[in-house]
């Protein structure tokens, strides 16, 4: 049954600290996996460099989410035993700062590898809180509104990677400038605290039980982080190739990344808007899959890196509008009564597994060309305007089955 929702609407403001919170987040990892990971593995010989990408991305996503589970449990006991979250906020905060020295003063590739593990485990400690304190404490009635908000971390995000590369050329000053952004963008929603708010079950939920809905959510999620995450991993190296001398690939592929992460926030507040109004949001994610397709397409057919630059912009405004409504849509599918924190970290898994799987998929990559494994990217959010008719059938045949009684006489 719908539950009403509960709590007392939060203002702009408000809404706002929870977005510039879950924007330091973004900050932290966003600059440093995109262009100072890759600009300081430049250093080994190109096979090595790609090896020691997957490991860095296989390592730390696999420590990603384990952590964000563990870390949004003790956020849970915490929150049961009359306490709070913030207080973990602020242990990520510090050790996520402090994982920046490790990674500044590694030389080695194993080197490297463990303290990046390092860092994944203090940057979800913050992050798991976030999203907890986000379903607890918004009502109901603006999850949607909130979860577009996010949005805005990626550009916040990939100007702030402009910003470090431009204003400082040494890493240890480029993560101290990470550090910094950070904190001045967790600091509203850490000094300030908020009432729980009664978690609440969309009505969308009512066709299917909630599990299978939960179920289509998480898969979709996956196929389109997969894409998301090798694109993403690779899209430096795709880029400079196609630079050449022509440009500097560091400062080009950080404006890019500005650009591609600001087209997407209007759209997300508007189709967030929309959605919640007309209801069905599969017909609202289906069409920023297929954006999302066709732009990665492009990237792969393109004939100079103007081109896939644009294309490049296509495909992460659909990946972006996609991962708003589904996440909105997520925290509203959450069973109520139980501590958001455990149950966000495993839909979380949904971000961190395709950190792994693509990787794994590109291992075969020894030169600079990405044009199958690009394709082969392209394949899958294609797939997920099929998931949410075909999930569900399965789901429900393999039930029926389970539940078929014997014919046996």
């Amino acid at each position: 049954m719908h539950a009403e929702a509960s709590g007392r609407p939060l203002g702009t403001l408000g809404l706002l600290r929870y977005a510039a919170a879950s924007t330091g987040g973004v900050i932290g990892y966003t600059p440093l996996l995109t262009l100072l990971l890759p600009i300081k593995l430049q250093a080994f010989a190109p096979n090595d460099r790609y090896t020691l990408l997957v490991w860095c991305s296989v390592a730390g996503a696999l420590t990603a989410g384990f952590a964000n589970i563990a870390f949004g449990w003790l956020g849970d006991r915490s929150v049961a035993r009359g306490g709070g979250r913030r207080g973990w906020m602020f242990a990520g905060l510090i050790a996520t700062a402090a994982s920046f020295v490790g990674i500044a003063s590694a030389r080695s590739g194993a080197a490297i590898v463990v303290a990046m593990v390092a860092f994944q485990v203090a940057v979800n400690a913050l992050l798991a809180q976030v999203s907890a304190l986000i379903a607890e404490e918004v009502p109901a009635a603006q999850k949607n509104t909130a979860a577009a908000l996010l949005t805005i971390g990626a550009p916040l995000a990939a100007a702030a990677s402009a910003l470090v590369v431009a204003l400082a050329s040494h890493e240890g000053a480029r993560l101290s400038l990470v550090a910094a952004m950070m904190a001045v963008c967790v600091a509203p929603l850490l000094l300030h605290a908020a009432p729980i708010v009664a978690t609440v079950t969309s009505a969308e939920a009512e066709p299917l039980p909630v599990r299978r809905a939960l179920a289509v959510a998480w898969t979709t999620r996956l196929l389109v982080q997969i894409a998301n995450s090798g694109v993403s991993l690779y899209l430096f190296f795709f880029l400079a190739r196609a630079i050449g001398q022509s440009g500097d690939a560091a400062a080009i592929v950080a404006q890019l990344l500005v650009v591609a992460t600001l087209v997407p926030v209007p759209l997300a507040l508007m189709l967030g808007r929309w959605s919640d109004r007309v209801g069905k949001r599969e017909r609202f994610l289906a069409a920023s899959a297929l954006i999302a397709c066709t732009g990665l397409l492009g990237m792969v057919l393109s004939g100079g890196w103007q081109a896939a630059g644009m294309c490049y912009v296509a495909f992460a405004s659909g990946v972006s509008v996609f991962q708003a409504l589904n996440t909105g849509h997520a925290m509203l599918l959450l069973p109520a009564g139980a501590g958001p924190g455990r149950n966000l970290g495993v839909l979380n898994l949904a971000n961190t597994l395709p950190q792994v799987v693509a990787p794994l998929l590109a291992l075969s990559v020894t030169t600079d060309d990405f044009t199958t494994l690009f394709a082969l990217f392209a394949t899958l959010p294609l797939a997920v305007t099929l998931l949410p008719t075909l999930l569900p059938m399965l789901l429900g045949a393999f039930t029926w089955r389970r539940r078929e009684p014997s014919c046996r006489g």
